[in-house]
Protein backbone atom coordinates (compact mmCIF):
# COMPACT_ATOMS: atom_id res chain seq x y z
CA UNK A 1 0.00 0.00 0.00
CA UNK A 2 2.77 2.42 0.74
CA UNK A 3 6.42 1.71 -0.88
CA UNK A 4 9.17 4.24 -0.06
CA UNK A 5 12.48 3.46 -1.84
CA UNK A 6 15.65 5.06 -1.89
CA UNK A 7 13.62 8.32 -0.36
CA UNK A 8 16.65 11.18 -0.09
CA UNK A 9 15.66 14.22 1.77
CA UNK A 10 17.75 17.58 2.59
CA UNK A 11 17.60 20.37 4.24
CA UNK A 12 19.54 22.61 2.37
CA UNK A 13 23.04 21.01 1.88
CA UNK A 14 22.08 19.01 4.88
CA UNK A 15 21.08 15.25 4.13
CA UNK A 16 18.27 14.47 6.81
CA UNK A 17 17.03 10.81 5.60
CA UNK A 18 20.00 8.55 3.52
CA UNK A 19 18.16 7.02 1.21
CA UNK A 20 15.35 5.00 3.27
CA UNK A 21 13.68 1.79 1.89
CA UNK A 22 10.40 0.21 3.47
CA UNK A 23 7.40 -0.68 2.94
CA UNK A 24 3.66 -1.47 4.48
CA UNK A 25 1.23 -3.69 3.69
CA UNK A 26 -2.64 -3.07 3.33
CA UNK A 27 -4.27 -2.83 6.98
CA UNK A 28 -0.58 -3.24 8.12
CA UNK A 29 0.37 -0.78 11.31
CA UNK A 30 4.02 0.17 11.22
CA UNK A 31 5.65 2.07 13.98
CA UNK A 32 8.66 4.06 12.98
CA UNK A 33 10.31 4.70 16.02
CA UNK A 34 13.69 7.09 17.80
CA UNK A 35 15.07 9.54 19.76
CA UNK A 36 14.19 13.40 18.97
CA UNK A 37 15.95 14.62 16.27
CA UNK A 38 16.53 11.54 14.11
CA UNK A 39 14.39 12.17 11.43
CA UNK A 40 11.16 10.87 12.32
CA UNK A 41 9.26 14.05 11.73
CA UNK A 42 10.84 14.83 8.64
CA UNK A 43 9.66 11.28 6.90
CA UNK A 44 6.36 12.43 7.83
CA UNK A 45 6.22 15.27 6.14
CA UNK A 46 8.28 14.21 3.17
CA UNK A 47 5.64 11.57 2.51
CA UNK A 48 3.49 14.37 3.00
CA UNK A 49 4.87 16.15 -0.18
CA UNK A 50 5.71 19.33 3.01
CA UNK A 51 9.84 18.56 2.92
CA UNK A 52 10.65 18.12 -0.69
CA UNK A 53 12.60 14.55 -2.10
CA UNK A 54 16.10 14.94 -2.69
CA UNK A 55 15.83 11.60 -4.64
CA UNK A 56 13.90 8.16 -4.30
CA UNK A 57 10.38 7.32 -5.02
CA UNK A 58 7.22 6.76 -3.09
CA UNK A 59 4.47 4.57 -4.09
CA UNK A 60 0.70 5.05 -2.33
CA UNK A 61 -1.07 1.44 -3.80
CA UNK A 62 0.85 1.71 -7.21
CA UNK A 63 0.81 5.05 -8.11
CA UNK A 64 3.84 7.62 -7.49
CA UNK A 65 3.41 10.44 -5.12
CA UNK A 66 7.21 11.43 -5.31
CA UNK A 67 6.47 14.93 -6.77
CA UNK A 68 2.87 15.48 -6.12
CA UNK A 69 2.24 18.38 -3.76
CA UNK A 70 0.10 17.59 -0.26
CA UNK A 71 -3.44 18.20 -1.23
CA UNK A 72 -2.54 15.60 -4.59
CA UNK A 73 -1.46 13.27 -2.11
CA UNK A 74 -4.42 13.44 -0.21
CA UNK A 75 -6.90 13.24 -3.07
CA UNK A 76 -4.42 9.91 -3.57
CA UNK A 77 -5.20 8.48 -0.39
CA UNK A 78 -2.62 9.99 2.21
CA UNK A 79 -3.85 11.09 5.49
CA UNK A 80 -2.11 13.20 8.20
CA UNK A 81 -1.83 13.79 11.54
CA UNK A 82 0.88 16.07 12.32
CA UNK A 83 2.87 16.51 15.75
CA UNK A 84 1.24 19.13 17.51
CA UNK A 85 -2.44 18.23 16.04
CA UNK A 86 -2.59 21.47 14.52
CA UNK A 87 -6.71 21.66 15.15
CA UNK A 88 -7.92 24.78 13.67
CA UNK A 89 -9.02 26.27 17.30
CA UNK A 90 -11.24 28.89 16.30
CA UNK A 91 -13.70 26.15 14.15
CA UNK A 92 -15.89 23.87 16.25
CA UNK A 93 -15.71 20.38 16.01
CA UNK A 94 -17.41 19.56 13.42
CA UNK A 95 -15.89 22.35 10.92
CA UNK A 96 -12.61 21.28 11.59
CA UNK A 97 -13.95 17.59 10.20
CA UNK A 98 -15.25 19.35 7.71
CA UNK A 99 -11.93 20.57 5.90
CA UNK A 100 -10.97 16.95 5.57
CA UNK A 101 -14.19 16.40 3.11
CA UNK A 102 -12.58 18.76 0.44
CA UNK A 103 -11.39 15.66 -1.57
CA UNK A 104 -14.69 13.84 -0.87
CA UNK A 105 -16.80 15.53 -2.39
CA UNK A 106 -19.31 14.61 0.57
CA UNK A 107 -21.04 17.82 2.62
CA UNK A 108 -21.77 15.92 5.95
CA UNK A 109 -19.81 14.19 8.25
CA UNK A 110 -20.06 10.77 7.90
CA UNK A 111 -21.85 9.18 10.66
CA UNK A 112 -18.79 6.35 10.67
CA UNK A 113 -16.58 8.99 11.59
CA UNK A 114 -18.50 9.97 15.05
CA UNK A 115 -18.94 6.30 15.82
CA UNK A 116 -15.25 6.34 16.01
CA UNK A 117 -15.17 8.86 18.07
CA UNK A 118 -18.60 9.45 20.10
CA UNK A 119 -17.19 12.83 21.98
CA UNK A 120 -16.40 14.77 19.47
CA UNK A 121 -20.49 14.25 18.32
CA UNK A 122 -21.00 15.69 21.73
CA UNK A 123 -18.81 18.33 21.39
CA UNK A 124 -19.49 19.27 17.64
CA UNK A 125 -20.53 22.64 18.20
CA UNK A 126 -17.41 23.47 20.59
CA UNK A 127 -14.37 25.54 19.70
CA UNK A 128 -11.29 23.05 18.80
CA UNK A 129 -9.58 25.08 21.34
CA UNK A 130 -11.52 24.78 24.13
CA UNK A 131 -10.78 20.91 24.11
CA UNK A 132 -8.54 18.70 25.97
CA UNK A 133 -5.25 17.37 24.50
CA UNK A 134 -6.80 13.99 23.62
CA UNK A 135 -9.90 15.59 22.51
CA UNK A 136 -8.02 17.51 19.94
CA UNK A 137 -5.70 14.40 18.84
CA UNK A 138 -9.20 12.25 18.21
CA UNK A 139 -10.35 15.96 16.13
CA UNK A 140 -7.02 15.90 14.36
CA UNK A 141 -7.65 12.03 13.81
CA UNK A 142 -11.07 12.13 12.27
CA UNK A 143 -10.14 15.30 10.10
CA UNK A 144 -7.70 13.14 8.15
CA UNK A 145 -10.11 10.19 8.07
CA UNK A 146 -12.90 12.66 6.37
CA UNK A 147 -10.65 12.18 3.54
CA UNK A 148 -11.18 8.53 3.63
CA UNK A 149 -7.56 7.67 3.20
CA UNK A 150 -5.57 4.59 2.36
CA UNK A 151 -2.72 5.13 4.41
CA UNK A 152 -2.81 7.13 7.78
CA UNK A 153 0.48 8.99 9.40
CA UNK A 154 0.71 9.84 12.63
CA UNK A 155 3.78 12.25 14.14
CA UNK A 156 4.04 11.38 17.57
CA UNK A 157 0.14 10.87 18.41
CA UNK A 158 0.79 10.45 22.23
CA UNK A 159 2.91 13.25 22.64
CA UNK A 160 1.47 15.35 25.65
CA UNK A 161 -1.26 13.38 26.32
CA UNK A 162 -2.04 10.98 29.88
CA UNK A 163 -2.06 7.67 30.11
CA UNK A 164 -5.45 6.28 30.02
CA UNK A 165 -5.68 8.20 26.90
CA UNK A 166 -2.85 6.72 24.95
CA UNK A 167 -4.53 3.41 25.86
CA UNK A 168 -8.02 4.36 24.37
CA UNK A 169 -6.34 5.68 21.47
CA UNK A 170 -4.26 2.49 20.84
CA UNK A 171 -7.48 0.77 20.82
CA UNK A 172 -9.61 3.54 18.19
CA UNK A 173 -6.26 3.29 16.08
CA UNK A 174 -6.85 -0.80 15.87
CA UNK A 175 -10.47 -0.50 15.51
CA UNK A 176 -9.60 1.89 12.76
CA UNK A 177 -7.63 -0.41 10.78
CA UNK A 178 -10.09 -3.42 11.33
CA UNK A 179 -12.97 -1.86 10.30
CA UNK A 180 -11.13 0.56 7.55
CA UNK A 181 -8.76 -1.78 6.26
CA UNK A 182 -6.27 1.58 6.36
CA UNK A 183 -2.56 0.98 6.17
CA UNK A 184 -1.26 3.30 9.44
CA UNK A 185 2.31 4.13 9.85
CA UNK A 186 2.95 6.08 13.70
CA UNK A 187 5.92 7.74 14.65
CA UNK A 188 6.35 7.24 18.31
CA UNK A 189 8.78 7.49 21.28
CA UNK A 190 6.61 5.57 23.65
CA UNK A 191 7.55 1.78 22.91
CA UNK A 192 4.21 0.87 25.16
CA UNK A 193 2.49 2.25 22.56
CA UNK A 194 4.28 1.31 19.80
CA UNK A 195 4.19 -2.45 20.98
CA UNK A 196 0.43 -2.23 21.63
CA UNK A 197 -0.65 -1.33 18.52
CA UNK A 198 1.95 -2.35 16.20
CA UNK A 199 2.30 -5.42 13.56
CA UNK A 200 5.95 -4.30 12.42
CA UNK A 201 8.94 -1.89 14.89
CA UNK A 202 11.12 -0.06 12.32
CA UNK A 203 13.92 2.41 14.29
CA UNK A 204 15.49 5.67 12.81
CA UNK A 205 18.81 6.07 13.79
CA UNK A 206 20.26 9.48 12.45
CA UNK A 207 18.42 9.44 9.22
CA UNK A 208 19.17 5.96 8.78
CA UNK A 209 16.82 2.93 9.24
CA UNK A 210 18.88 0.51 11.65
CA UNK A 211 15.90 -1.89 12.67
CA UNK A 212 12.99 -3.57 11.27
CA UNK A 213 11.42 -6.51 12.94
CA UNK A 214 7.30 -7.48 13.12
CA UNK A 215 6.18 -7.59 16.52
CA UNK A 216 6.30 -11.41 16.90
CA UNK A 217 10.46 -11.03 17.13
CA UNK A 218 10.73 -7.54 18.37
CA UNK A 219 13.23 -7.74 21.63
CA UNK A 220 12.08 -4.72 23.57
CA UNK A 221 15.99 -3.87 25.27
CA UNK A 222 17.33 -3.86 21.94
CA UNK A 223 14.44 -1.09 20.88
CA UNK A 224 14.73 0.84 24.34
CA UNK A 225 18.81 1.07 23.96
CA UNK A 226 18.07 2.99 20.30
CA UNK A 227 15.19 5.18 22.25
CA UNK A 228 17.68 6.14 25.86
CA UNK A 229 18.94 9.53 25.29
Amino acid sequence: MLNVSGLHVAYGSSEVLHGLNFTVAPGEIVAIMGRNGMGKTTLMKSLMGLVPTKSGRVTVDGADITGAKSHERVKGGVGYVPQGRMIFSTMTVRENIETGLTVTGETQVPADIYELFPVLLEMKKRRGGNLSGGQQQQLAVARALAARPKVLLLDEPTEGIQPSIIRDMARTLKKIRDEKGLSIVVSEQVLSFALDIADRVLVLENGDLVHDEPIANVDEATVAKFLSV
